[in-house]
């Protein structure tokens, strides 16, 4: 079996509502009940599991950074609004919202992470970033889009 982020979220979650429901049982017993001993290692093992539900959520991040790949599009583009860079004197900007890189993106292969992954009719594949999938959902009819798991 290959683990995804996605399956180290869903145990994180499950993790904290464990920790919510045996929180939630053990603020209700009464003070001074008999079980109170019993309750004060049930809260510590309730500790115990939100951190355990956080180290998973950080290790879901990591994982989804690992796997990330760049688009590697032979040219780049604003990661919001797509072609609608203008390069001069070595520094790219957005035409849209007049974002800045100080490099000519328009010169260098894409560095955005993959976030879909395009069908065309032919049944070529290929994954791109936010911004180039902007430029080809005009371009290629009839293709297909599917976004990719987020990290």
């Amino acid at each position: 079996m290959t683990v995804t982020p996605a399956h180290l979220r869903a145990l994180a979650s499950r993790a904290e509502a464990l920790t919510a429901e045996v929180r939630a049982l053990c603020d209700s017993a009464t003070n001074g009940s008999p079980q109170g001993e019993h309750l004060a290692v049930a809260v510590q093992a309730a500790n115990l599991l939100a951190r355990g539900a956080e180290d998973l959520q950080r290790a879901a991040a990591d994982l989804a950074r690992s796997q990330s790949q760049p688009c590697g599009m032979p040219w780049s583009v604003c990661p919001e609004h797509g072609n609608t860079l203008s390069s001069s004197a070595g520094v790219s900007t957005c035409r849209v919202c007049r974002r800045t890189w100080n490099y000519n993106r328009l010169g260098q292969p894409c560095q955005e992470p993959v976030t879909w992954k395009v069908i065309d009719r032919a049944g070529t594949e290929t994954r791109m970033c936010d911004g180039h999938v902007l430029g080809a959902r005009a371009a290629a009819q009839g293709a297909t889009f599917m976004r990719l798991e987020q990290p």
